[in-house]
């Protein structure tokens, strides 16, 4: 099924716009949640808050890319439900790893200026991932987006691990040097 079919379901209140959803969708919300959390039970809680989440979202929104919208609520609501998993432990895995590295460039606070510097962030960070060329893109995304572990991005990029860590490292003090010269770190 097409994704405007889908969304024409979740516009019609159609319960089977989160079956259609789950078949279309469903190993891909898993593959993001599973990376995040490494955990199967809890992936699958989070793709199920995700479809929930849908449902509450669409109606009104309409998106125009269904897969993309999808990635970032499973993303994102997995995410929260790691920080809530390990909150006031030391580790966590693959997770923790992919922040502490993206601390390096980017750092944060919690405070009720981060807002506009979060939006100032993102639009940096749209804006260096676009001139970055496709493979590097790809890896930083597949990295921090995605939370995949070196050896997975070599096995998908068909570079060797230690060219995946070498650019990565490149990429990052790439930047963390852009952001240095915006005034944004």
């Amino acid at each position: 099924m097409e994704d405007n079919e889908i969304l024409d379901l979740y516009f019609a209140r159609s319960e089977q716009a989160i079956a259609q959803t789950e078949r279309k969708y469903g190993p891909y919300c898993f593959h993001i949640a599973n990376h995040i959390l490494s955990d199967p039970s809890d992936a699958e809680e989070s793709v199920n808050d995700t479809y929930y989440a849908a449902w509450k979202l669409i109606p009104p929104r309409r998106p125009q890319r269904f897969a993309t919208f999808l990635g970032k609520l499973t993303r994102n609501l997995s995410i929260d439900r790691w920080r809530k998993k390990t909150a006031g432990k030391r580790g966590g895995g693959e997770t923790r790893l992919v922040l502490d590295e993206l601390a390096e460039c980017v750092a944060g606070s919690e405070s009720p200026e981060t807002d506009v510097l979060r939006k100032e962030l993102s639009a940096a960070l749209n804006r260096f991932l676009r001139k970055l060329p496709e493979k590097g893109r790809t890896i930083f995304l597949l990295r921090y987006y995605y939370a995949n572990t070196q050896e997975e991005i070599a096995q998908k990029t068909g570079l060797s691990s230690n060219q995946v860590k070498y650019i990565l490292q490149r990429t990052r003090k790439d930047l963390a040097g852009m952001l240095k010269k915006e005034g944004l770190q």
